[in-house]
């Protein structure tokens, strides 16, 4: 077990979310160190926080002396230098179609609705909260409707996205659920989702990576 390990994260941030499961399901011991996004402008925006993460946003992960950015590089680093238990199928088509799944919420879904982009379209464009709902919701019915498809078509789910074992594509799913769940839209087209959705949270990895669970969580 692993105690070099810091995250920076925030308690509501879906990519820092989805690093918090990865750990969790590998059982490795980390210190989560708080970056309040909203807070004096923002704590990512602080010089030393910058220099860390010159992106100025979380996940950011220390590992000893090296340092990661990015969520999903992240949990890919944390899947080769700790591969047990896996977070990908052996098979390159599965490891494929997991990916696959798992971008549909990391590249397509989330890069829409994150803070920064939020912020920006209230202060570019007006978008008051409502009509900031209203994107957010579009967004993510555009990601859920082809996942949905994917997931109740496919002989390859089981009881989570892949097989009868939490991976890559259900740490990316959780966390998008609760985003959707937080901005009130409807769920019910979406019974393979909720399923899935329910079954991870029965885990102590997910259960433990809840926002609400966090040290920084209001």
């Amino acid at each position: 077990m692993s105690s070099s390990l810091v995250l920076y994260s925030y308690w509501r941030s879906s990519a820092a979310f989805r690093v918090r499961i990865a750990l969790n399901l590998k059982g490795l011991h980390y210190e989560t160190r708080p970056v309040h996004l909203v807070r004096d402008g923002g704590e990512q925006h602080a010089p030393g926080y910058a220099v860390l993460n010159p992106q100025e946003l979380v996940p950011t992960l220390v590992d000893g002396d090296k340092v990661m950015t990015q969520s999903m590089a992240i949990i890919e680093y944390l899947d080769e230098t700790r591969p047990q238990p896996s977070l990908l199928p052996a098979d390159a088509a599965d490891r494929a179609r997991v990916r696959a799944l798992a971008q549909i919420v990391g590249c397509d879904i989330h890069p829409l609705g994150n803070l920064r982009v939020l912020q920006r379209i209230g202060t570019q464009f007006g978008a008051d909260d409502e009509q900031k709902g209203i994107w957010m919701r579009h967004w993510i019915a555009a990601g859920f409707q082809a996942m949905e498809m994917m997931l109740a078509n496919s002989k390859d789910t089981g009881r989570y996205c892949h097989g009868d074992t939490p991976g890559l594509a259900d740490l990316c799913l959780v966390p998008q659920v609760y985003n959707a769940q937080r901005w009130k839209m409807p769920l019910d087209a979406y019974p393979t989702i909720l399923r899935i959705d329910a079954a991870c949270r029965e885990l102590d990895a997910f259960k433990t990576a809840l926002p609400e669970q966090q040290p920084d969580a209001p």
